[in-house]
């Protein structure tokens, strides 16, 4: 059976039939050439690699495409050629050339023949796909054997044993290498449940996956849809915890039910002079986080009691004027609380926060009358001045939303083309009420304090506030229809609280810094004093009438970012910094 061969070889050697010629080079160079080649073979010298140029021209040679019948095998496995000699495998090219290979070798292929008539078998050496002479020679491999155990014999290569003569396997047809199993075996491809994860299938474990171009670009998202997929985000996740339960279910708060002995001579008078502070009453520690929110109870017979919140996730009641302990923390939230505010009642306590959740607490029985959950995070909250079952909140939204306590579900909302709303003040009867936001470009005069209405939802002005800064807090005045913006230009601001609330000109009160704290302020109870912190953590108070700075307090080593005046003693104030510490001045 003779084996295919190129076109090419088969014209030549119809010419030289026809015409008898040779292609003239002679037996010996053959041998001495197949001599080199079994000397790089078993590992020899180096020198002999060199000898590659002239096999490749051997290669393509003519002598090559000469076409004997292939010897024989017999029934023992071993070859017979032509001369009727035997010959094992292995000594085809000389007595311990290749004496360690295993397996059948093909026989399909022709060998060449030199003058002293031994074959030399090329099949040994053409280890290219398809076993064909046209390709480059591949060499042996020096691996280590494979030893196998005797029950299970060594399995051939399918397309060496199992290929026709003449046929050339889809890998080599395709220009791609693959390797015969000659004397060694190579293990099949492990299943597909047995790879390693980080493996695909047909893929070996060594090749490294190159991520296509497309796969590596990112889609643009605005700002505002990234903004919404957040609090999407963190609105599921809190619903989880919401599922769960509270963190830490409250307790009634052990208040004594006598009225302090310090308030009690001040209720039957009316309030008199506010005096300037000027030591440390208390100094009230216990929060691990920033102090975002301090108010004293509006109860008069209960105005001992003082509320705070905190970053650290809960709010403390305090008793700020006997004793200066801590009656009560809770712990509601699972994030920071940003705002807490007193009923007006003094029973009650509604706490909003970075976790969009409202909690409104009755701290004498310590149950939860209302929760509630935002779509955003709430970072300002205001009790209606007359109906105490309505309050608003705002926060990281467009939108400021009325709640109804009873109903526990939102009964107005107050669209407006912002971003954030920094806080809430209710004017005169609560049928008004103004907003603070965070637009400060340069034609946002109509957007950084909006006065609303608030049965109707409308705009009643949005031309209030002319200058390029964003205003963190309002508050009040007691007794003239005014009111104060803390502004991010270090100074407070003065406005009337009246339609159509302009600004004085005349009175501004600077010397404090804000350096965008949410540095709060407030008015006496008799609206004589103006009390704000400071970035610096200095305490300024200054007099209403003529803006002259009347006490500066050093109390505190980071931002002084809340004030706020004891409504029934005249000389006690309160101040919160963002290092955690309450001081309690008198």
């Amino acid at each position: 059976m003779i084996g295919w061969q190129p076109r090419r070889w088969r014209n030549k050697a119809r010419g030289r039939s026809a015409g008898g010629t040779s292609s003239g080079r002679t037996g010996s160079g053959r041998t001495e050439r197949f001599r080199c080649v079994c000397a790089f073979a078993l590992g020899g010298q180096q020198e002999t690699v060199s000898s590659m140029a002239s096999l490749v021209a051997y290669e393509d040679s003519d002598s090559e495409a000469e076409s004997e019948p292939a010897g024989s095998v017999d029934a023992a496995g071993q070859r017979r050629d032509s001369g009727d000699r035997v010959q094992p495998h292995g000594q085809d090219f000389a007595p311990g050339v290749l004496a360690g290979t295993r397996g059948t070798l093909p026989t399909e292929h022709g060998s060449c023949e030199d003058p002293a008539g031994q074959r030399l078998p090329l099949a040994r050496l053409w280890r290219s796909p398809g076993s064909c002479p046209s390709q480059r020679l591949q060499w042996p491999r020096t691996e280590p054997q494979v030893t196998f155990p005797t029950s299970e014999p060594p399995r051939p290569s399918l397309c060496a044993s199992h290929a026709p003569a003449g046929h050339v396997p889809w890998a080599a047809a395709h220009g791609k290498q693959m390797k015969l199993s000659w004397g060694t075996y190579d293990p099949p491809e492990p299943p597909l449940h047995a790879r390693p994860k980080s493996e695909p299938p047909g893929k070996s474990g060594s090749s490294l996956h190159k991520k296509r171009p497309e796969d590596c670009i990112v889609p643009y998202t605005p700002k505002r849809l990234r903004h919404l997929q957040a609090l999407s985000t963190e609105t599921g996740k809190n619903k989880d915890a919401e599922a769960q339960g509270p963190l830490r279910a409250p307790r009634p708060l052990c208040t004594a039910p006598h009225v302090s002995e310090f308030i009690q001579p001040y209720l039957g008078t009316p309030y008199k002079e506010t005096l300037i502070s000027q030591r440390v009453l208390f100094y009230l520690r216990g929060h691990k986080g920033p102090v975002s929110s301090i108010q004293w109870c509006p109860v008069f017979s209960k105005s001992h009691l003082f509320l705070s919140a905190s970053l650290d996730k809960t709010f403390k009641v305090w008793n700020a004027v006997d004793s200066g302990r801590c009656l009560q923390t809770y712990s509601l939230h699972s994030e920071a609380v940003r705002a807490a505010r007193w009923s007006p009642c003094g029973q009650r306590v509604l706490t909003g926060g970075f976790d969009c959740a409202l909690h409104l607490t009755d701290l004498e029985t310590g149950t939860q009358v209302f929760s509630g959950q935002s779509n955003f995070r709430v970072t300002t909250l205001k009790f209606h001045p007359k109906d105490h079952n309505l309050f608003v909140c705002g926060g990281f939204s467009p939108e400021v939303k009325a709640w109804d306590v009873r109903a526990g579900k939102v009964v107005r909302s107050y669209k407006a083309t912002i971003q954030q709303t920094l806080d809430i003040l209710f004017l005169r009867e609560g049928s008004e009420f103004l907003s603070s936001t965070d637009a400060s470009s340069r034609d946002s005069a109509d957007r950084t304090i909006i006065a609303w209405d608030f049965r109707s939802s409308a705009k009643i002005s949005n031309q209030i506030f002319h200058e390029r800064y964003t205003c963190p807090s309002l508050a009040l005045h007691p007794r003239e229809p005014v009111f104060l913006a803390q502004t991010n230009g270090n100074y407070l601001a003065l406005f009337s609280a009246v339609w159509p609330y302009r600004m004085s000109r005349r009175r501004r009160y600077e010397g404090h810094k804000v350096e965008g704290y949410a540095v709060g302020c407030e008015c006496s109870p008799d609206g004589d004093l103006l009390v704000t912190g400071s970035a610096d953590g200095r305490v300024l108070l200054y007099c209403f009438r003529t803006a002259s700075r009347a006490r500066t307090l050093h109390g505190h080593t980071q931002a002084c970012v809340g004030t706020t005046f004891h409504p029934v003693l005249p000389s006690v104030l309160a101040t919160c910094s963002w290092e955690g510490d309450i001081k309690i001045w008198h």
